[in-house]
């Protein structure tokens, strides 16, 4: 028997086999748990979020499939331990080869402890900005070596990297993987419209 409930703003925090134990009698829901483990059930973007993801899936899939040798392509069902013990579940995520063949089968099939080292999160219109610059700073403090948070509503991509400040790009054509995803660029034509 299922029972469903509504929450107040109240945080839960749940231990690590506790997280794991509720994302899987509950996988139509999206879950990931702060450093603190504080549970955050986040609802499934509108279609049209979908639809802009979905583009964005499809161009890092043809670049890893041209480049397998490099590394691992994840979509956003794939959660991430992160080494600060925040379980996190980016829109679009890479690992390189070596990072992730490192890793045990069990590792594997579970919430990997990495964090990728490229994450790409789609701002929804339900998202708030301020909490996903502080995702995005997260990632980059765990290890993420290159990552974009894409606002469709301002039509601007922020840049993540090592060690330096967030660069801010008002409605570009088309972003590049820079050293970490040689050859790879995501054309964002079809993202703005």
């Amino acid at each position: 028997m299922r029972l469903s409930i509504c929450l107040p703003e109240i945080p839960l925090t749940v231990t690590p086999e506790q997280f794991a134990a509720i994302a899987a009698e509950n996988r139509d829901l999206r879950l990931e748990r702060t450093a603190k483990g504080e549970l955050i059930v986040n609802p499934p973007t509108g279609s049209e979020s979908g639809r802009h993801n979905f583009r964005i899936l499809g161009q890092l899939f043809g670049w890893c499939d041209q480049h397998p040798e490099l590394g691992e392509g994840f979509d956003s069902s794939a959660g991430f331990q992160l080494p600060n013990g925040a379980i996190r579940s980016p829109d679009a995520a890479w690992a390189k080869r070596d990072r992730w063949e490192a890793l045990t089968q069990a590792e594997k099939e579970g919430f990997a402890p990495l964090c990728p080292d490229f994450v790409v999160e789609l701002r929804s219109k339900t998202d708030s900005l301020p909490m996903l610059q502080d995702k995005m700073q997260e990632y980059l403090n765990n290890g993420m070596r290159l990552g974009w948070l894409i606002d469709r509503q301002s039509k601007r991509v922020e840049i993540y990297r090592v060690g330096r400040e967030v660069e801010m790009i008002e409605k570009p054509e088309a972003l590049t993987g820079e050293e970490v995803l040689p050859e790879f660029v995501l054309f964002l034509e079809r993202v703005w419209q």
